[in-house]
């Protein structure tokens, strides 16, 4: 686990920086924050300015300054990379005997994304995601549970960047027994056990523990559907049992059901509350975690911003319009990733829109834009399933 005294890179380079991810109050807003953010982003762009030529040449192609942040909103007019280029270049602003982690966005086939982070890029990512979990009351160190993952069972130099994800988020409660959804074959691949969850489901109620659940949607949604088929009776597991989602339904999205309808299934069926389920949203290019509040939606976290850009100007869209999402965060030192715009579609609104009481923006994922050959791992995941029903 990260600690409070984790230290950025260069401490009289990056003071802004590190203080903006000092603060704990995931959802603060204040002039102030506002402020800071711009600071570490002033900070941020100088740093990989000086220490990648890549990045050095894009903003002098662009003729930017990072003096021209001045404000919070000024970040709309960061020069932007896209996502897709980390499939095809590695870049680096650190050393590379600086690098601690190295993920990739993709599952078993297809173009991936190479993302490289120091100690100070993944302790402070890491430390985002405990502020969360302390926010909504989910760091329990006391108090073990079970936990199932709907998500590969890691292998040897196991590097994709959920897996990774689900297995840090065991960290916050003590583990008495841990169970994987996607079982490794033996030969570099996996398969969905479906019956032996369904047998650690079952095992997991009688136990009478919380049960935390992670991992991609459409494997649980089948897993409900299988118990269905089988008329097995509902479970009813611990009412502090956790569902956490990460990865999306991508690959199977035209077998996707409304968030309230799985939802829904899931208290039905497993016992657990509406206000216990969440879905979380991010990338390896873009590892600042988003939980889905009570309301169930994506609020935007002290430590980034977003904007929707227009899918043909690529102008910041207003509240409502869907466009791309770009992601702004000034955390991570090793790779600039400081501005990313994003293969998904999505629509931003005001805190105020939302019932929740929160007062950051909100964004809500429209999916992903056009066709491509390149799978992300949830795609990688999906193909199992269609595997599982041939």
């Amino acid at each position: 686990m990260p600690t409070a005294s984790l230290s950025v890179p260069d401490p009289a380079a990056l003071l802004q920086v590190q203080s903006l991810c000092d603060q704990t109050d995931p959802y603060a807003t204040s002039a102030a924050s506002d402020v800071l953010f711009a600071a570490a982003m002033r900070e941020i762009v100088a740093w990989h300015q000086a220490r990648s030529p890549f990045y050095a040449r894009l903003l002098e192609e662009r003729g930017f300054s990072s003096q021209q942040l001045q404000t919070a909103s000024d970040c709309a007019a960061l020069p932007l990379i896209h996502a897709n280029f980390f499939k095809t270049h590695e870049i680096l602003s650190v050393p590379r005997e600086s690098i601690t982690l190295h993920l990739t966005s993709s599952g078993t086939t297809g173009q991936k994304s190479q993302i490289f982070f120091d100690a100070w890029s993944i302790g402070a990512g890491q430390r985002m995601v405990r502020n969360i979990f302390d926010y909504y009351g989910w760091n329990t160190p006391q108090h073990p549970v079970n936990y199932l993952l709907f998500n590969y069972e890691p292998e040897t130099n196991w590097k994709v960047g959920t897996s990774y994800t689900a297995n840090f988020l065991c960290s916050f409660a003590p583990i008495h027994q841990l169970n994987y959804a996607l079982r490794r074959t033996g030969q570099g691949s996996h398969e969905f056990d479906v019956y032996g969850t369904l047998r650690t489901l079952q095992e997991y109620a009688e136990s009478g523990l919380p049960v935390r659940i992670f991992g991609f949607p459409a494997f649980l949604h089948a897993t409900l559907q299988r118990m269905q088929a089988l008329g097995l009776p509902p479970l009813k597991l611990h009412p502090d049992s956790l569902v956490f989602f990460g990865g999306g339904w991508k690959g199977q999205a035209d077998k996707a059901i409304p968030k309230s309808e799985l939802y829904g299934a899931i208290h039905r069926q497993l016992g657990i509350p509406d206000q216990r389920i969440r879905d979380g949203y991010g990338s390896v290019e873009h590892s600042v975690p988003y939980a889905e509040c009570a309301a169930h939606n994506f609020h935007v976290p002290v430590w980034s911003r977003i904007f929707i850009r227009d899918v043909k100007t690529l102008e910041a869209n207003p509240p409502g319009v869907p466009g791309f999402l770009n992601f702004v965060t000034p955390y991570v030192t090793s790779v600039p990733v400081h501005s990313v715009l994003m293969g998904d579609l999505a629509a931003w609104h005001p805190g105020s829109d939302c019932s929740c009481g929160l007062d950051t923006p909100f964004f809500v994922p429209l999916g992903r834009a056009g066709v491509s050959k390149n799978k992300s791992c949830a795609i990688a995941a999906a193909e199992l399933l269609q595997g599982r029903a041939a």
